[in-house]
């Protein structure tokens, strides 16, 4: 089903599946007024990397960036929730890049369009896990691990947790097809954190509808809500198989209230503003 489209630290949740929310807090930075114009909640247009306002700081030689990962169904806010969280962290003065899956680099860009438009569904969804993986291979070599190894970090909406769900579960492609693509295509790499946007399959897929307009609906919005409610339950069976990385967010929350447990999380996870680095420019 849904092909691509496109962890862990020291406090593991258990592992029964517990959903994170918290009110929000009063000095919230994010606005409650619908979605960020950057990106859409799916797969509107996006850029690749986000360029900061204020002078922007590299992690000293030899350390490497972090690697942050969103997860849903449509509608859930994902790529609203990335651009927000990079606009946090560039307030550190840490360098960002922000993308996404399918895409984030020119070779994954062509072939998400093939991907999207529904071309390569007849094709069946072992086609489109190769597919996906192609541009993962080249977002992978261009993007990510240029950026993670000069100290940057980077914040992608979807990566292979999604082959893993579309093309795995609901696909029903062998988890060892799955496994031995992830292997040539990203090897050791994996998300330091991976936060599930969770939200109710009618509710995503209204915010979906509301968002696209009168556009055609994409190759996976397309599909039954029966197919979405059989998602959220796949992405929830993630979270409990993998708490040490995965966490699981209430997406029906304010967006204020959402984006301020993802920060609350990224500070007790990877701790930001103590990232050793040093202004460009300056001398080592």
């Amino acid at each position: 089903m849904h092909a691509d489209r496109p962890k862990d630290d020291t406090q593991a949740q258990s592992s029964s599946l517990s959903i994170d929310r918290e009110p929000s807090q009063p000095q919230a930075p994010a606005q409650d007024g619908g979605p960020s114009p950057a990106p859409n909640d799916g797969d509107g247009q996006r850029t690749a990397s986000v360029v900061a306002e204020m002078p922007v700081r590299k992690t000293g030689a030899g350390v490497r960036g972090r690697f942050i990962t969103f997860e849903g169904g449509e509608g859930s806010g994902k790529s609203t929730h990335c651009k927000l969280l990079a606009d946090r962290l560039q307030t550190l003065g840490i360098e960002v890049i922000l993308t996404r899956e399918p895409g984030g680099s020119p070779g994954a860009e062509a072939i998400r369009y093939v991907l999207m438009s529904g071309a390569a569904k007849p094709l069946g969804p072992e086609a489109e896990a190769l597919l996906f993986a192609a541009a993962r291979a080249d977002h992978v070599r261009t993007t990510i691990e240029p950026a993670l190894t000069r100290g940057a970090w980077v914040v992608c909406d979807r990566f292979v947790d999604s082959t893993r769900v579309y093309q795995g579960t609901l696909g029903h492609v062998d988890p060892r097809f799955i496994h031995a693509l992830e292997r040539v295509t990203v090897a050791d790499l994996k998300p330091d954190l991976t936060f599930m946007l969770d939200v109710p399959a009618e509710v995503g897929l209204a915010r979906a509808g509301k968002r696209r307009g009168e556009a055609t609906a994409d190759r996976f919005e397309a599909e039954s809500l029966a197919m979405h409610q059989e998602l959220r339950e796949a992405y929830r069976l993630l979270v409990v198989s993998e708490p040490a990385r995965c966490i699981m967010i209430d997406a029906t929350e304010p967006k204020s209230a959402v984006a301020d447990r993802i920060w609350k999380t990224v500070n007790e996870r990877l701790s930001p503003a103590t990232a050793p680095a040093l202004l460009i420019g300056a001398v080592s």
